[in-house]
């Protein structure tokens, strides 16, 4: 049909049916799915493309606290494939196009117990500190962090770095709250280094992904570390130049930023349903991850750190323990045990 155009007609032509062809991919399989679950589906192409994952927040919620259902991870997976077929980054909501959230704080996380550590996963002991980022989706990166041999008083997954005070996970999954998934340590640095935990936060991901991990995509899934204090800031930026230059020098596209940042969006942090915290450890459990670790070390850490805080921060894991249980290339967390890394063993 297209026979009598002239070469730059044809050009333009075949540009604009290519540029077409994922939207229109993604309104037919937004509609597909609308009628096998009864969804009404949205009046215009920006809202199917931007509200792919809430029409999916009518499904059945967890029906306990111990075993998600197979609800959450449809969601996730629909959400990720609706992302992939509109463009594949997502991009970020803006803060006041973000959903308005609630003052209430999620239920059943006060006095709960790390399923593992079998610490409060609120309380921050006197001395002790807090590290909180996000690599992708949160069960393997807890299960990563908790299994360090020593100094994890208890990890927590959770909503960090977006607009919507005390999100829930449909709503995350949304990309409508600017919440990435996220793990929140707290940890004693008498006995463990922020470094330490920084480097299993590079080395179990693709911080050159943009806007998600693997199969996972949209800005729920991004790269991000939040600094509490200007030595973190340092530690984290002069980590970034050298683990991008291991890298090949490929760019990092990891979000950093000062946890003070979202003070006015209701605070950095917030913990997500019961049922997700130290999800790889609980029976029935799906062994799912999306990280994708690129089996690169970060260089050492004299070379890189800023020479007044190598005495404070140098690490307290040998580099045995990171050649025995360092992050290998592809996603492994979910094979391996649930209870932390024996010192013994390297």
């Amino acid at each position: 049909r297209d026979h009598n155009l002239d070469p730059k007609q044809k050009t333009k032509y075949i540009q604009d049916h290519q540029a077409m062809a994922p939207i229109s991919r993604t309104i037919a399989l937004g509609l597909i799915i609308a009628r096998a679950s009864a969804f009404t589906a949205p009046t215009s192409t920006r809202a199917l493309v931007t509200t792919a994952s809430p029409f999916l927040a009518s499904a059945n919620t967890p029906s306990n606290n111990s075993n998600p259902t197979r609800q959450p991870m449809a969601r996730r997976m629909i959400g990720s494939i609706l992302d992939l077929l509109s463009g594949g980054d997502g991009g970020m909501i803006s803060p006041e196009n973000a959903m308005k959230g609630r003052p209430e704080k999620m239920k059943g996380i006060t006095g709960l117990k790390h399923y593992i550590l079998n610490n409060d996963l609120e309380e921050v002991p006197e001395g002790y500190e807090v590290c909180v980022f996000g690599n992708g989706c949160f069960w393997g990166s807890e299960k990563a962090i908790w299994r360090m041999p020593k100094g994890i008083h208890s990890t927590a997954v959770g909503y960090c770095a977006g607009f919507t005070p005390n999100p829930t996970y449909n709503e995350a999954c949304s990309s409508m709250t600017g919440h990435t998934e996220g793990v929140r340590v707290v940890y004693n640095p008498a006995e463990i280094s922020y470094v330490d935990i920084m480097r299993m936060f590079w080395e179990s991901h693709d911080p050159t992904q943009y806007m998600g991990q693997g199969n996972d995509r949209g800005s729920q899934y991004r790269s991000g570390i939040y600094y509490f204090n200007e030595d973190q800031k340092r530690l984290i930026e002069a980590a970034k130049d050298a683990y991008e230059k291991a890298l090949g020098g490929r760019e990092i596209k990891t979000e950093i930023a000062a946890a003070s940042d979202y003070d006015k969006h209701g605070g950095l942090w917030y913990f997500a349903e019961p049922y997700h915290q130290q999800y790889l450890a609980k029976p029935g459990a799906r062994p799912y991850c999306s990280a994708q670790p690129q089996g690169v070390s970060l260089p050492p850490f004299e070379t890189w750190a800023p020479e007044d805080l190598k005495e404070k921060y140098a690490p307290k894991l040998p580099e045995a323990f990171w050649k025995k249980h360092g992050p290998m290339r592809g996603c492994s967390v979910v094979r391996f045990d649930d209870e932390p890394i024996l010192e013994s063993s390297y």
